[in-house]
């Protein structure tokens, strides 16, 4: 959540890096109105409260000098009433603002260029030079249904439409990258943890997919539990309401885990093949930092993603996201797009953010800085989709009779010589 107290001191500065983020006014215009509702009330309530002390003094030197203090008493007794009543109205002031406020993105990092979509993104640099065929390569479906690694359409008569099932050597490989992933995120400090694929509605208000993106769940019905869409909603909500040491940080976290998504707003897009599924498998980073480590960690994020490809030998490129494409929870990001042979373009398959204070803020969680409890910053990126590092590596590593070579890097996890 963006911080009020910001908002209220510094509202043109605010509202000026939300309109960057593509707010509608009418958002920002509502949101200016219940920060000056919520203003006059709390300026009420001083003002009665301050009424209520003068009051109250004056009741003691009425008292010492055997003063009649009835007609005193009524205005304090009074006083008191109204001074319920205005708290009563701050709070509500003070929740409708809230409420509105949770809808209301992260703003921008002040070096995330201006942009309205994925076409002004700003690309960082390229890694590996992508393959030469000389023959007429094919698209990861064509690939996985000539060798049996994947059958989609079992997948659909299994549950419904962007669901697969995997056999034999893709089903290997799904296991197979999983396990590299972990242990090569392992061995770049991150610890692994393992956690449910459900959680309840707190979870995901605290990384903010809710209340905003709702209707991109799957609810279980008749409770307040939802499939995961990523691991980043439990792995960063371990610590949620918590107060975390100095000394315990950074918490640097990795996780495999199926995610769950209707891709509500993706209709029509890449509906063959596994670039855009329901269910997927995903192995994430997450980490919790101090503020003044979290920019340090975030680029230790980029880095262990981008090298996890490389020696997959895929070719990669780094982009930093504009503010319109930039992620609802995010302050700035970097994409990581594999290139894809087969479509003869680079596809995002990992997604690195720092969100700073704003999932920190909803989920409280702070940390001990001297005698002060603030907030700590939270990151989570990619690391990878497993199911688009198989499309890569079905379209890279093709051969010219539709056979597929394993990169060497994954030969000891599948007992290859």
């Amino acid at each position: 959540m963006i911080d009020l107290k910001l908002l209220q001191k510094e509202f043109e500065s605010v509202s000026a890096k939300l309109t960057r983020k593509g707010v509608d006014a009418t958002l920002i215009e509502e949101l200016k109105v219940k920060n000056e509702e919520l203003k006059v009330a709390k300026k009420a309530y001083e003002e009665l409260q301050a009424l209520q002390n003068a009051m109250s003094k004056e009741f003691g030197i009425y008292k010492r000098e055997g003063k009649d203090i009835a007609e005193l008493k009524a205005k304090v007794d009074a006083n008191k009433v109204k001074i319920a009543e205005a708290l009563e109205t701050q709070r509500v002031k003070q929740e409708a603002l809230e409420s509105l406020a949770m809808a209301i993105p992260n703003m921008p990092d002040d070096s995330v260029a201006d942009g309205a979509d994925e076409d002004d993104n700003v690309e960082i640099k390229k890694v590996l030079t992508p393959k030469e065929f000389d023959f007429e390569v094919k698209e990861h479906w064509e690939l996985a249904e000539k060798n049996g690694w994947i059958d989609f359409e079992r997948g659909v008569k299994l549950a419904t439409s962007r669901f697969s099932a995997s056999f034999g050597m893709g089903a290997r490989l799904e296991r197979a990258l999983i396990n590299f992933m972990l242990d090569f995120n392992r061995s770049r400090g991150f610890e692994e943890v393992s956690v449910p694929a459900l959680v309840n509605r707190k979870a995901l208000e605290g990384t903010g997919q809710l209340p905003k993106f709702e209707d991109d769940l799957y609810k279980i019905d008749g409770q307040e539990l939802f499939l995961i869409p990523t691991a980043e909603v439990p792995v960063t909500n371990l610590y949620q309401d918590e107060i975390l040491s100095a000394d315990e940080l950074p918490k640097k976290m990795t996780a495999y885990t199926s995610c769950f998504r209707k891709e509500a707003g993706a209709a029509g897009r890449d509906t063959r093949g596994m670039i855009r599924q329901h269910q997927f498998h995903k192995v994430e980073l997450v980490t919790i930092a101090k503020p003044d480590e979290s920019e340090k960690i975030f680029n230790e994020m980029v880095e262990c993603a981008s090298d996890i490809l490389t020696a997959l030998e895929l070719p990669h490129r780094l982009v930093n996201l504009c503010t319109g494409d930039l992620g609802f929870s995010a302050s700035y990001t970097t994409d990581i797009e594999v290139w894809l042979p087969g479509q003869n373009t680079y596809r995002e398959i990992s997604s690195i953010s720092n969100t700073k204070e704003f999932q920190a803020r909803r989920a409280k969680i702070r940390y001990k800085n001297g005698k002060k409890n603030e907030f700590v910053h939270t990151l989570n990126g990619s690391s990878l989709a497993v199911g688009r590092t198989l499309v890569a590596i079905m379209e890279n590593f093709q051969n010219e009779d539709g056979s597929i070579d394993i990169p060497k890097v994954l030969h000891p996890y599948l007992g290859m010589n």
